[in-house]
C-alpha cells in the first residue's frame, strides 16, 4: 500500500507542482481563461500558485511525515471541490472533467497515505 501511496502522491505533486509554476510566473496560457472565463481576480493568481506549490511540497514531505501529508492532501481535495465549483459557476463544462480528475488524483493519495499508516 506504501508504494501505491508514494507513485499517487509524486503523480499529484508533479501536477500541482506544474499548474503551480504556470501561475507564479503568470504565464499567459494559464493567467489567461482564470481570469476572463473563470472571472478570477488577477491578484489571486499568485496566490493560487502559491498554495498548488505548498500543496505539492507538503505531499512530498508527507512521503516521509505521514501527517503533512494527509493534511496537504486533504487540502487539495478541498482546493479543487473549489475549482470544480468555480467551472461550474462559470458554465465551463471543459474545464470540470480535468480539475474533477486532479480531485480524484487529491483524494486517492489522502485514502492512500491514510491506509499505508
Amino acid at each position: 500500500m506504501f508504494i501505491a501511496s508514494v507513485v499517487v502522491s509524486a503523480l499529484l505533486a508533479l501536477a500541482t507542482a506544474f499548474s503551480g509554476y504556470g501561475k507564479l510566473t503568470r504565464n499567459p496560457q494559464v493567467v489567461e481563461p482564470l481570469t476572463t472565463k473563470l472571472g478570477v481576480p488577477e491578484r489571486l493568481v499568485p496566490v493560487l500558485g502559491t498554495l498548488l506549490v505548498a500543496g505539492a511540497v507538503g505531499t512530498v514531505v508527507g512521503i516521509w511525515w505521514a501527517p503533512i501529508g494527509i493534511a496537504a492532501t486533504g487540502c487539495f481535495v478541498l482546493y479543487f471541490l473549489g475549482a470544480i465549483i468555480t467551472h461550474l459557476r462559470a458554465k465551463d463544462w471543459p474545464g470540470v472533467g480535468p480539475t474533477g480528475g486532479l480531485m480524484l488524483l487529491s483524494a486517492a493519495a489522502l485514502v492512500l497515505r491514510v491506509l499505508s499508516l
